[in-house]
């Protein structure tokens, strides 16, 4: 990931580290220095390079190049991040300063050309489809009337309306989180039969914006699960019952830990910043207590399902050094898998609840996860 961008001599002075001990530093997107990966991941690092400068004009054509002198001098800690740096040419100092995670988050990714020279895939030519016409804001409403006619024709039209409303609120909390990290965006679209999809061009740079962005959209349909349940208790509306019955079990089936899931972003970003074995451990007890409570609950399907996602993040734990984003810092670990907890936590009391009041529709998600 890149961990600093500076000017140089005119020129961007860019330097890219990783958790498995390497780092790169480029001067004009060219290599000049580096360290290939080591037990030593963080503390204090220099990087010396020397660059040559040609005669600038036909009267300087009898000088011999100069050779400039460029050290980089870096204290990094990754977790919390927190970079120190020293810029010096030819023993001079040119610039010092502070970075944190704050500035990582704003930083723009920079792309490699190897990325820019692969041939688009499949998601690709639809992720670029969806560019092209996401400019005209018919589509949203072209694209929001033919799933309204695609769920009504599949179920009914009132359920249709439900399940689009439940939807919106969702994808709104995905676009809520993605300004909140200032990432420019263009709303959401619902997708006929796939749910719906919220848009931006810019990419995160860490895994609190992952996990944020990710679990901003579950939260939202917790929260209006609840409002919809307390309405029906006060109203006894069995409209308010169902929406926050579908709410629920539609937001629940999002936390779960498989990718490309929100939970599998949100676990996978959790376990993937933890440095240490005794991390991982506690992400699997958190897991394995997440199966019992389900299955204490009878909502079996759920709990085989959590126990599946788990074991998936688990094994790609190995690979956590290997990734473009700046890892969650302890506190960060600790407040997201409280957060994922709540919010898995609340959707099922809310399917729970409903599921006690009898009605045989209302008891129909509770059904699914006893399966």
């Amino acid at each position: 990931m890149e961990i600093l961008n500076i000017d140089c001599l005119g020129k961007k002075l860019r330097l890219e580290a990783s958790l498995a001990g390497w780092q790169q530093l480029y001067w004009d997107n060219r290599p000049v220095a580096g360290c290939t990966a080591s037990e030593n991941y963080e503390g204090q690092f220099s990087h010396e390079f020397e660059l040559s400068t040609q005669p600038q004009a036909e009267t300087d054509a009898e000088l011999e190049p100069q050779t400039i002198k460029v050290k980089l001098d870096i204290d990094l800690k990754w977790q919390p991040f927190e970079l120190d740096y020293q810029l010096q040419v030819d023993g001079q100092m040119l610039t010092d300063g502070q970075r944190n995670a704050k500035d990582i988050e704003q930083q723009t990714p920079v792309e490699s050309s190897k990325q820019e020279a692969r041939k688009p895939g499949v998601l690709g030519l639809v992720s670029l489809g969806f560019k092209l016409l996401k400019s005209a804001k018919v589509i949203k409403v072209v694209l929001a009337g033919a799933s309204l006619a695609a769920y009504s024709w599949l179920f009914s039209f009132q359920f249709a309306l439900a399940l689009i409303a439940v939807l919106v609120v969702h994808e709104y909390g995905h676009v809520k989180a993605m300004k909140y990290f200032g990432m420019k965006t263009k709303g959401f679209y619902l997708i006929p039969f796939m749910g719906g999809l919220a848009l931006t061009d810019q990419k995160i740079n860490t895994r609190w914006q992952d996990v944020v962005i990710s679990i901003m959209g579950p939260t939202f349909g917790m929260i209006m699960a609840w409002v919809c349940l307390i309405t029906y208790w006060v109203t006894d509306n069995m409209l308010f019952a169902g929406l926050a019955s579908l709410s629920a079990l539609i937001n629940l089936f999002q936390m779960l830990p498989i990718l490309p899931l929100d939970g599998g972003h949100i676990i996978k970003s959790v376990s993937f910043s933890m440095n240490s074995v005794a991390g991982l451990l506690i992400c699997i007890a958190g897991a394995v207590f997440g199966v019992a409570i389900s299955y204490y609950f009878g909502m079996t399907l759920f709990g085989f399902l959590l126990a599946i996602g788990s074991i998936e993040i688990i094994l790609e734990w190995r690979s956590r050094h290997h990734t473009h984003l700046l890892p969650l810092d302890r506190y960060g670990q600790v407040f997201s898998f409280v957060w994922y907890g709540i919010t898995v936590t609340g959707l099922m009391a809310v399917i729970w609840l409903t599921a006690k009041s009898g009605d045989t529709l209302l008891s129909i998600p509770m059904k699914i996860l006893q399966s």
